[in-house]
């Protein structure tokens, strides 16, 4: 009894764990989509067509394209190429196979197999098959023009939809796939953060040995599993934030300061970043070493120290055509962080995105702190201690 109570088990699915909001989005998508594809194709076709407006595929698909945008069975490529696939192949099917069993199941199981070939598979594309072959008189008499209208027609204005709705609503469609992190320094080395743990030919084998299609992108199953990583490091280090072992006395500069000036306190300090911030001491950019090399011609070689002290020191004239001040050479875009992240979400920026610094603003944005990488490594260092220390 206990094995067939599992095995009846298996036929309940888990509970959906997307909160009322997120189901609420994809009905309102679905709601339009399937209005508005009904009203253009209305207003395409005329009142009097002996069409549908609506072929009854579009429903599957509203489901897909506003339920699970992320899924690679929802995109672009996948209802467009799958659906025009599926009609061409139904209408085929029709036409020359006279069977009325056989057409319809060659039809579908045709149209998977080349839906696998050209990477556009779509389950409501069956359905697409199943009417082009059983549709009635008004759609087998139509034959190819089947393709072109009800199913492009119906198949692009639920996808016209489904952009606009899915991007207004925050959610990334098309949902392309994550680019492989920046290699700085342009060797054959993987970036840090990908050198330990699962690696993306870990992934791949796996995936080639699980042989089954997955209604997840490869990306997406990565991003969620270094996320649950994320997420256990977090619970193992404990509350540990920015603001925890952050620099707290630092060392900042205005927009107005004057080159050589912040030069000088880079020098003095024996740092290698200076915030700027503003008079109510918002974080307004970042200057680093880098942002006065970079005002300096590096490929010239030679008489490297002269330029540079041409370049800092101040203009006695009222005109000036090189910058003379920290604003102008500044990194405006910025990235920091809030003084109650957890330390562990800093580590991808600060090993992978060629970051050496962030700035730790409070909940007005304003200035309190900073974390450097050898802050990240004392941190990481003295918690993995903690946890490894003897009771």
């Amino acid at each position: 009894m206990n094995q067939l109570g599992l095995w009846l088990r298996g036929f309940i699915p888990g509970p959906v764990v997307v909160n009322a909001t997120e189901r609420l989005r994809a009905c309102c998508g679905a709601l339009l989509g399937i209005l508005l594809t009904g009203l253009v194709s209305h207003w395409v076709l005329g009142a009097g067509a002996p069409l549908p407006l609506l072929i009854a595929p579009m429903g599957a698909s509203a489901v897909l394209l506003f339920g699970v945008p992320a899924s690679p069975l929802a995109q672009p490529w996948s209802i467009i190429g799958g659906n025009l696939v599926a009609a061409v192949i139904g209408v085929a099917c029709a036409r020359w196979i006279h069977d009325p069993l056989l057409a319809p199941a060659f039809a579908v199981s045709a149209a998977i197999g080349v839906m696998f070939a050209l990477r556009c598979l779509h389950p409501p594309s069956g359905a697409v098959a199943l009417t082009a072959v059983l549709g009635g008189p008004a759609i087998t008499g139509m034959g190819f023009h089947f393709v072109l209208i009800p199913v492009l027609l119906n198949s692009f204005l639920l996808l016209l939809v489904a952009l606009l709705f899915n991007n207004a609503t925050k959610r990334r469609y098309p949902h392309s796939a994550h680019q492989d992190p920046a290699k700085l320094h342009h060797t054959k080395d993987q970036p840090s953060g990908v050198r330990v743990g699962f690696t993306q030919e870990d992934l791949d084998y796996v995936l080639q040995q699980y042989n089954q299609v997955l209604d997840v992108s490869r990306d997406d199953l990565e991003s969620l599993i270094l996320q649950t990583e994320m997420h256990a490091y977090q619970r193992r280090f404990g509350a540990i934030t920015c603001a925890d072992i952050m620099s707290r006395d630092i060392v900042s500069v205005d927009y107005g300061t004057s080159l050589e000036d912040a030069w000088a306190l880079l020098l003095k300090h024996r740092i290698k970043a200076l915030p700027v911030i503003n008079s109510a001491r918002r974080l307004i950019g970042i200057v680093t070493q880098t942002d006065f090399m970079r005002q300096v011609d590096l490929q010239v070689y030679t008489g490297f120290e002269q330029r540079l002290k041409q370049f800092l020191r101040r203009t006695t004239g009222t005109h000036s055509d090189k910058p003379e001040v920290v604003g102008q050479i500044m990194t405006v875009a910025v990235k920091s962080a809030a003084w109650s992240t957890h330390i562990v979400e800093l580590v991808q920026p600060l090993s992978d995105s060629g970051i050496h610094h962030i700035p730790i603003v409070d909940d007005e944005n304003r200035l309190v702190g900073m974390v450097t990488q050898s802050d990240m490594v004392a941190a990481l260092y003295r918690g993995n201690a903690n946890l490894t220390a003897p009771n």
